[in-house]
């Protein structure tokens, strides 16, 4: 049965994470594009990506020429990462936003064009907001 709201689990997320970045895979693909580096039999990455297409994460198409699979993301990384991202900053943030940006760029190696990047989307963000919309106070 598919369940919507299944919110993947670690490695479910790597294999998400590489399909939005690289578009329709086949699992030999993702294999060789997994971001942690550990080794992983081929026979392990199928199982896993034939149960998160039972979960409703993926579908799965048979290549033209050939015997693979094509495996994309059933829901975009807004529809999953929205969600976990709430609920990580209402639970270890107290619902401060400004909190977990803080955490994140303190933690992170963001470059020049980063912080570029997200100024621009907060100036965007900002006129989006209404006007007289009161700041939480921490």
């Amino acid at each position: 049965m598919k369940n919507e709201k299944h919110q993947p689990a670690e490695f479910e997320l790597q294999v998400l994470g590489v399909l939005w970045e690289h578009g329709p895979s086949t699992v030999r693909e993702v294999l060789e594009r997994l971001p942690d580096g550990k080794p992983r039999a081929y026979t392990s990455v199928l199982s896993v990506m034939q149960v998160m297409q039972k979960k409703g994460l993926l579908s799965a198409k048979r290549q033209k020429d050939g015997p693979a699979n094509v495996y994309s993301p059933k829901r975009s990384r807004e529809q999953i990462a929205g969600p976990m991202m709430k609920s990580l900053v209402s639970r270890i943030f107290a619902g401060d936003p400004a909190l977990a940006v803080q955490q994140l760029l303190s933690g992170s190696n963001a470059a020049a064009e980063d912080v570029d990047a997200i100024r621009q989307f907060l100036d965007k963000f900002e006129e989006s907001l209404p006007a007289a919309r009161p700041r939480k106070k921490s």
